[in-house]
């Protein structure tokens, strides 16, 4: 259980760690994506507002008549934006294309790129590595590409860095956080060996009393013969050892180093065993035992557990069950063994099914008497974990309380 504890508390701190850097990943990589593209617009700009050409730095100063230069762009602009302007005339054939500002890209290449563009339909966008405008020019449409490559494998080196320095940062944060979780668990592991602790010494404190009460039942039964007084003590013994032994089994299932004795065995022949065995108690309250049992499922586990698992379940369903209801056992094989116990019952709104498998909780707020001690539930779930399955309850249909098991 406290390791389970641990790791729990490892997993959140790490998936918190990993969400905020993606997170933050993300917002990086939009921002930069962003920059990049208003940054290349800009220059598009300039070039298709100059006839398809770079303008020279000198038309930008403070003097009257000028205009400052755009952010980003400076004297060395000019010779180092590297660009090509694609034009058609009115009925969209090819009019000009102008490549002297680009070496990397041919005539050809410069056309595909433009008639892609086109296609889209949209003004402004990527194709590949470059960053395009569509303009209208005299007598027909212009598009100018601007070279993204140099930008964005400068973006790739950031993020791929960032990327690297997470890695390494996750690594430390999870050895830190490794080291922090015994102390932060701490609190949690005296709590529950105290807890043990309590379980144990009340076994203990419990039994031999309970022993000894037994014993001299027997010894006034045989010399006074039975009667309604001693029976009523002898029940409620019977009951109290009861508790006590589910108490110690629930604090052995909890330990982590208990352990299951695990083979292969006929699940099916366990789930109808033990179904039958509750069949005439079923008959007597004037309900109706449904099965639906292949004979062909198998399971690997201890069998006596998950025989033990199938009865608490079987007995919480007949507890809870209408008067004239209805109790469908059903089973299914495949990669997982999935088992399920419903139950009629009129009131299933009024329980919190949540808690059902919370320890000492009762669905009988008025805990009368024979309503169980709220302990079963936790030993079938704690069954279930030591094999490393699942169990839940559903509320199907508003009068029918199912539980699932999935081993």
């Amino acid at each position: 259980m406290i390791d389970r504890l641990r790791k729990k508390f490892i997993r959140i701190c790490m998936l918190s760690f990993v969400t905020v850097f993606f997170l933050l990943f993300a917002v990086i990589y939009l921002f930069t994506e962003v920059q990049t593209s208003a940054r290349l617009d800009t220059l598009a700009d300039l070039v298709s507002e100059n006839d398809g050409i770079f303008p020279d730095f000198e038309q930008f100063g403070p003097e009257a008549g000028q205009i400052l230069p755009p952010d980003g762009v400076n004297q060395e602009s000019p010779f180092t934006t590297r660009f090509f302007t694609v034009r058609f005339d009115g009925d969209g054939e090819l009019d000009s294309v102008d490549i002297r500002a680009i070496a990397s890209v041919s005539g050809e290449e410069a056309q595909a790129y433009a008639s892609a563009a086109l296609e889209k339909g949209k003004e402004r966008g990527w194709i590949g590595n470059f960053r395009y405008k569509v303009y209208a020019v005299s007598g027909g449409t212009a598009v100018v590409f601007i070279n993204g490559a140099d930008t964005r494998e400068l973006n790739q080196r950031f993020l791929l860095t960032a990327s690297s320095v997470f890695v390494a940062g996750s690594v430390v944060v999870l050895l830190l956080v490794i080291l922090i979780s015994r102390r932060a668990v701490k609190p949690a592991v005296e709590s529950y060996q105290k807890q043990k602790q309590f379980v144990t010494d009340a076994n203990h404190e419990l039994k031999t009393p309970l022993t000894l009460i037994r014993t001299n039942l027997d010894i006034m039964e045989s010399e006074n013969g039975p009667n309604e007084w001693l029976s009523d003590i002898r029940e409620e013994t019977g009951i109290m050892t009861e508790l006590v032994n589910r108490l110690v089994m629930l604090s052995r299932m909890d330990e982590d180093q208990s352990t299951l004795e695990m083979a292969r065995f006929s699940l099916s022949e366990a789930v109808g065993e033990t179904a039958a065995a509750f069949a005439g108690t079923i008959r007597e309250k004037g309900m109706t035992l449904e099965q639906d049992v292949p004979p062909w499922v198998t399971c690997t586990g201890d069998e006596a557990a998950i025989r033990q698992l199938l009865s608490i379940l079987m007995d919480n369903a007949v507890k809870y069950c209408d008067r004239g209801g209805v109790i469908r056992v059903g089973l299914s094989g495949g990669r997982r063994a999935v088992l399920t116990v419903d139950n009629t019952y009129e009131e299933v709104g009024s329980i919190q099914l949540d808690r059902l498998f919370d320890r000492f909780y009762r669905a009988d707020r008025a805990r009368t008497y024979g309503s169980g001690f709220g302990v079963g539930l936790s030993i079938a779930k704690a069954i279930v974990e030591k094999h490393r399955g699942e169990i839940g309850v559903f509320n199907l249909d508003g009068r029918t309380i199912r539980f699932r098991v999935k081993l």
